[in-house]
């Protein structure tokens, strides 16, 4: 038995050591032609107070003086940028990129932050806040703002609350109104599974619908990832599980330490709290009738096969939104990320539409 218990502690150790040897937790420098730093770039993980909370940010950029674009990243609780290391985008070509962690998220996790903040009013106060501070740091008057999912559902507000922020407000995965979208997930799914014979997810599936009330049941949300990504529906088209995709991808992002990497996780279960109530304020708000109006330009990109903001809610939303100007993009081979599946395609729209103010290439229905 203690020959079972060494070798279990020996493995345990060295999977304990590789984890700390593949976490140095340090951006790299981009460099030129010669190996050398790259004159003008900007590579940094950063922390800053925000509205009273150390709020952590990776911040990319071949050259600091192109367009400022903040990322408000999905969840609640769930930053992205380390995804990029699996799917890279190219935004710091021609953006500085301002991947940021929100409030009790990742980089910003800390146990400590008072409860009573985490609430969908502080984080639009927080977007905000960000924003100033990007502008006063880079000395641009103005910026491009990207919410996905969750943070299409606190972006789209502070654009909304502070135009004269931005340039553009750019909604990924938009959020309109999510208790409808997890029904029509839920429709997608089950014809979905019927047609490919999985009786065994029909009848899981059969056995929790969603409700239009919140809490969504608890049976529910159980299953929700796992019927969404075997369906195709969830983070990407091609992604399968969120074990195989996120959870696993997660522990292998250099630009973490170890133990960023353990607060990513902690991060994600404490912002989905019900105890804040993130999640349920969202899935409740009805964001059609709640911003019914940017004074900005608004661009949605959206996966045709995005259902964990369904794609038709999203353009229903769209179509009723007032814009001065105003271009909704289906991605055909995307689900709920676009510039991470099909990056070439959102880097041509934001370079050829978003930085000229037109939408030239919107889908033209």
């Amino acid at each position: 038995m203690w020959i079972v218990a060494f070798l279990f502690l020996t493995i345990s150790l060295i999977f304990l050591g590789l984890l700390l040897i593949w976490s140095p937790g340090q951006p790299q420098p981009f460099r030129d032609e010669n190996g050398k730093p790259l004159a003008g770039s900007l590579s940094e993980k950063i922390r800053v107070e925000i509205n009273g909370v150390e709020q952590g940010m990776f911040i990319k950029s071949k050259n600091t003086h192109n367009p400022v674009l903040l990322f408000v990243h999905g969840g609640p609780g769930m930053p992205e940028y380390w995804l990029t290391q699996r799917y890279p985008t190219g935004l710091e070509d021609h953006f500085t990129v301002v991947w940021w962690e929100q409030r009790g998220a990742g980089l910003s996790y800390n146990p400590d932050i008072p409860p009573e903040t985490m609430t969908a009013e502080q984080f639009i106060a927080d977007t905000l806040a960000v924003s100033r501070y990007l502008r006063e740091r880079f000395g641009q008057e103005k910026l491009y703002l990207m919410g996905h999912s969750w943070g299409s559902y606190i972006g789209i507000q502070a654009a909304a609350q502070a135009p004269e922020l931005y340039h553009a407000y750019i909604g990924m995965g938009q959020v309109s109104y999510q208790l409808q979208s997890e029904q029509l997930a839920y429709d997608y799914a089950l014809a979905y599974y019927r047609q490919n014979g999985d009786q065994r997810m029909v009848r899981k599936l059969e056995a929790a619908p969603p409700t239009l009330t919140v809490p969504l049941p608890p049976a529910y949300e159980a299953l929700r990832d796992a019927y969404m990504h075997g369906a195709g529906i969830g983070t990407t088209r091609e992604m399968k599980s969120v074990i195989t995709g996120i959870f696993l991808p997660s522990w292998q992002f250099r630009e973490y330490t170890l133990a960023e990497k353990v607060n990513l996780w902690r991060g994600k279960v404490h912002s989905r709290s019900r105890e804040f109530g993130l999640w349920d304020t969202m899935q409740a708000t009805d964001l059609t009738q709640h911003v019914t109006a940017l004074a900005i330009p608004a661009y949605f990109f959206h996966g045709q096969y995005d259902y964990t903001c369904a794609h038709p809610l999203a353009r229903v939303y769209f179509d009723k939104l007032e814009a001065p100007l105003k271009g909704f993009y289906t991605f055909e081979n995307s689900a709920h990320t676009p510039i991470f599946e099909e990056p070439e395609k959102a880097l041509a729209i934001l370079l050829e539409d978003v930085l000229n103010g037109t939408n030239a290439l919107a889908d033209k229905h």
